[in-house]
């Protein structure tokens, strides 16, 4: 079946591919990087859903969704790198005074993985960040050179996925994730 990837607009389908299993746990939400630290790290249990059910419902969502069908199968969040914890980042570097969008998550449901959902999502939110007049578009994946990265880790994608994209290598970060280095991979957009 088609892999189809549309603006994360359902609060259920975002819900149920970044929520927590029980309302009152404190997961990410994938509101780590979207929100400042401050305001992200103040919001606990269910509030930090609800706050997810305001972004998608502001008009630009905060990211995109990929179905197969009906079925939502992965997430990607991806936004203007300003509105994002990005914009302040000490370890992942600004290239420069472009104001590029970032994807910074890539989460495929279990029992769909290994079947490409990440190409289409970031090809998504590339379609996205250009739909929206973004001038390029960023992501920070680790540069694994091909070694297996934790999954609890892999949101942040893999350098060869972001090169199969499109993207090249412009910075390299302070950042590490899983003992790997996290890279800044753009692609222009105009």
């Amino acid at each position: 079946m088609a892999i189809e990837v549309r603006p994360a607009t359902s609060f259920d389908d975002v819900a149920t591919m970044v929520g927590p299993k029980k309302p009152e746990s404190n997961v990410c939400w994938c509101l780590s990087y979207r929100l400042p630290s401050k305001e992200n790290l103040s919001l606990r249990g269910p509030s930090r859903g609800e706050r997810v059910r305001q972004l998608v419902s502001e008009p630009i969502p905060p990211g995109v969704l990929a179905y197969e069908g009906d079925e939502v199968v992965g997430w990607a969040g991806v936004h203007p790198r300003s509105a994002t914890a990005f914009a302040t980042s000490r370890k992942i570097p600004h290239v420069d005074d472009l104001d590029v969008w970032s994807v910074w998550c890539l989460r495929v449901r279990p029992g769909h993985r290994g079947q490409g959902i990440a190409h289409h999502l970031l090809d998504g939110a590339v379609a996205f960040a250009r739909e929206h007049g973004a001038p390029a578009i960023e992501g920070y994946p680790v540069d694994n050179d091909g070694a297996k990265v934790d999954l609890t880790m892999a949101y942040v994608g893999t350098r060869s996925l972001f090169e199969r994209a499109g993207f090249t290598q412009a910075a390299v970060s302070d950042s590490v994730i899983n003992g790997f280095p996290r890279l800044v991979m753009r692609l222009a957009l105009e």
